[in-house]
This record gives C-alpha cells, sequence and structure tokens, in this order.
C-alpha cells in the first residue's frame, strides 16, 4: 500500500514537472526553479494546503521552507506536531511571477493534481492556509454555504465527508500574515491548539 501511494505521487511529480500546459511552467524553466509538488507523510492524518510556493520554495522545490515556513514549524512545534507527520502541499504547484497571488485559470489548471494528492493521502483534517486554497477545498467538499472571510471563520472545524470517508476541515491565516503582523500569531496559536483538538 505504501508502495502504491509512492508510485502514484510520483506520477503526479513527473507529471507536474512536464506541465507545459501552464505559463508558469515557462517561468519556472527560465529561471531554472522548482515545481513544488508537496512533502510530508503519505498517511498524514494531517494534510495542510497553501495557495503557491513563494520565491524560495521555488528554488528549493520544497514547500514553507522561507520565513512563513518557519512560523509553520513553529506552531506544528507549538502543538507538539512533527512537520514528518504531516503532508505540506499547495494548490498551485509553480510559483506566480513576482509572488503574486494565483489566477482562477491557474488554481483550475492545477487543482487536479491536488484533487489526487487527497485521494491518495486520504487525511482526517485538512487545514487551509490562506484564502484561495479555503475557497477552493470548502467548495471541492459541499461547504460552500458556509464561506465567509477567512477573518470571520479561521479556526473553525466544518465536518463533511470525501470519497474514503469523514472529512474536517479547518481553514486558517496562511503563516505569512504572523511575519508582518505579530498579533495574528495569537490567532494561529489558537486556530492551532483547535487543530489539535480535531486530531
Amino acid at each position: 500500500m505504501a508502495n502504491d501511494k509512492k508510485e502514484r505521487m510520483k506520477k503526479i511529480r513527473d507529471e507536474i514537472l512536464s506541465f507545459s500546459l501552464s505559463s508558469l511552467y515557462n517561468d519556472r524553466v527560465q529561471n531554472k526553479m522548482f515545481p513544488v509538488i508537496g512533502e510530508g507523510n503519505h498517511n498524514a492524518n494531517i494534510l495542510f494546503i497553501g495557495e503557491a510556493p513563494g520565491k524560495n520554495e521555488a528554488m528549493t522545490g520544497k514547500p514553507f521552507c522561507g520565513r512563513s515556513g518557519k512560523v509553520l514549524d513553529d506552531l506544528l512545534e507549538y502543538i507538539g506536531i512533527q512537520r514528518s507527520d504531516v503532508y505540506i502541499t499547495n494548490i498551485v504547484k509553480d510559483r506566480p511571477p513576482e509572488n503574486r497571488d494565483p489566477t482562477p485559470e491557474e488554481i483550475e489548471l492545477y487543482a487536479p493534481f491536488l484533487d489526487r494528492q487527497i485521494d491518495i493521502i486520504q487525511p482526517k483534517i485538512i487545514a487551509t492556509l490562506g484564502r484561495f486554497s479555503m475557497v477552493y477545498i470548502m467548495k471541492k467538499f459541499g461547504l460552500e454555504r458556509e464561506l465567509l472571510p477567512i477573518s470571520a471563520i479561521h479556526g473553525r472545524v466544518f465536518e463533511t465527508s470525501a470519497s474514503f470517508g469523514k472529512l474536517k476541515i479547518i481553514p486558517l491565516y496562511h503563516p505569512a500574515v504572523a511575519v508582518y503582523d505579530s498579533n495574528k500569531l495569537n490567532d494561529l496559536k489558537k486556530d492551532f491548539d483547535i487543530l489539535k483538538q480535531s486530531i
């Protein structure tokens, strides 16, 4: 089973490496950057989903490895969870130029890869990081009626179901907010406390 998951994830990686349908692919090749597929435990109970890689991520191919990644690592440590026990990825797998927001077209192009990753991992909890992943995931799992601005629903637990069983979705602020506003770190800590209680 573990090998099967690994092979399916490798197939996704190989497809993304040559994903020339996306204009972001050309930027990646020209700038000698990497796509960011995701990393972590393929049997994780918790799947974190951000929006798109930043510069540090595209230079290394690793998700959340810059300043916001340090915030995420600290928050995981705060609730006693190893980064290696969760899986971390983004909807969009290539970096938008100048770290701009991903476009709806880019989200639509890359989302099928994320959908397959979710089906492979079969998490019990999806924690979305930022509003783009929040909107996509809540719509995907039939929670569009619950959608409000992230400031209104961060840290709430939404129960739904997927093809593989029961699923909890917890919208969280993107860790980058704490890089620019230290007050948001307290909000994130409270939300991570809720995340831990939901496991």
